[in-house]
């Protein structure tokens, strides 16, 4: 395990993104090109070379599209076989974690579907199509990943035998994959996006989350994904291309229905449908932002929170922030806030060192206090829970500027008058 700050060839790790019985994923900083990268690593193993990743790279050079995920480079460096890819923000996995608009869905649907179907037509089976699989980049485009795995994949179902694995077809599970059972997997993929469930075995009609999938898409949509869930797959699409020609038509049958009744007379006011709670965050961020810097939305309810805080003020889920991008140079492995370059351990969690990579302290005008042990006396920022040069627990009671509440249970500064829950320790908040 590749630790943040190691230096490996010509890139430099910043973070940990994903672990895997075959591989590591990392963020790395590439300091020839200056660019940042995702690095995948293959794990030593009895029972798996390199063979299966050199074939990885060797099919996903032959895709050339603007929703797969482009390799970089491939090479061996220190012994072990590096692949360079593309680094997005985050997979269609965790963004699932947070709510999604019907048209954010139905935009992400037709891009995996548009994925898919150039890999189809190049006659290449995926065999692995499921969130984790789908990178998001700025501006929401979806990348479709892990290209090659189909040999792996079909060894390790094929002797267990079993068709109810997340999101794999009943045919490939026995060890016969075939373009239909890329487009069975996609078909629950896009169904979960739309309905927010995932179906389970005998995936027979009404599906799990049924009634939210009629209530959020049109009829035909929820035809083109019944066929496409299929258990027999010569009733499902024969491959992705058909699957993505149809609901792309039925994408511009939406938009005219949806222009006709505009020339009606049927648009609305701007402003219409403003709810009370987006009010109270655009209050909230007009006196707290700069203070807390809650730049973020929280993974789940989508409310403002800083990567600092322990709990979602609004919904009180833990690490809210996981997954945002951080305006600090590097991520703690461990927790995946933002840490800086010159820090020696992370102030948000009690994790390991990292390696050292400079002695050199940078000023930040966020700095504000100091670490209360004498041998270390290290500058510290808001909200800190662990100084970042010697480890040791702060004990500061941290104010919040520009209110006088504090939480009964760690005495740290709230806004009481808009949070649920305290953000650092997520105590409900009493209202008087």
């Amino acid at each position: 395990m590749l630790r943040a700050r190691q230096k490996i060839g010509k890139y430099r790790i910043v973070s940990r993104i994903a672990s895997g019985p075959l591989a590591d994923v990392y963020a790395a900083y590439d300091t020839i090109h200056k660019q940042r990268v995702a690095l995948k690593i293959p794990r030593e193993s009895r029972h798996t070379g390199h063979e299966e990743f050199l074939h990885e790279v060797q099919v996903a050079v032959k895709l050339k599209h603007p929703n797969i995920l482009s390799v970089l480079n491939a090479s061996y460096i220190d012994g072990r076989f590096v692949i360079a890819m593309e680094l997005g923000e985050k997979s269609l996995a965790e963004r699932q974690e947070r709510r999604i608009s019907t048209a954010r869905a139905t935009d992400l649907a037709g891009q995996a579907l548009a994925a898919l179907a150039h890999a189809h037509e190049r006659k290449i089976i995926h065999c692995d199509i499921k969130p984790e699989n789908f990178i998001l980049f700025p501006g929401n485009q979806l990348k479709l990943a892990d290209f090659g795995f189909a040999k792996i994949s079909l060894r390790t179902l094929k002797a267990s035998g079993s068709g109810t694995i997340d999101y794999i077809a009943p045919e490939q599970a026995m060890g016969r994959p075939k373009f239909q059972s890329d487009v069975f997997s996609l078909g629950l993929v896009i169904y979960r996006l739309f309905s927010g469930k995932l179906p389970d075995w005998p995936f027979e009609w009404p599906l799990k989350g049924f009634d939210r999938l009629q209530a959020r898409v049109r009829p035909e949509i929820v035809e083109l994904l019944k066929n496409a869930i299929q258990l027999d797959p010569a009733k499902r699409y024969p491959t992705a291309i058909e699957m993505h020609a149809d609901f792309e038509r039925l994408k511009s049958h939406a938009r005219k229905q949806k222009r006709t009744r505009r020339r009606n007379g049927k648009s609305y006011a701007k402003g219409y449908g403003t709810s009370w709670r987006q009010l109270q965050w655009r209050q909230f961020q007009r006196q707290f932002k700069k203070a807390l810097d809650t730049r973020h939305h929280c993974r789940r309810c989508e409310g403002p929170v800083s990567e600092s805080m322990q709990a979602c003020p609004w919904c009180g889920i833990d690490t809210p922030a996981r997954g945002c991008e951080s305006s600090l140079p590097s991520s703690c492995p461990r927790c995946e806030r933002g840490v800086k370059n010159d820090w020696d351990y992370c102030p948000w969690c009690y994790g390991p060192g990292f390696v050292e990579e400079t002695t050199r302290e940078y000023p930040d005008k966020r700095y504000t206090a100091r670490c209360t042990n004498t041998r270390c006396r290290g500058n510290l920022m808001p909200f800190m829970r662990y100084c970042p040069w010697c480890r040791m627990k702060v004990k500061r009671r941290w104010k919040l500027p520009g209110s006088g509440k504090q939480c009964e249970s760690c005495r740290w500064g709230i806004a009481a008058e808009f949070w649920n829950y305290c953000a650092w320790c997520r105590e409900p908040v009493r209202r008087e």
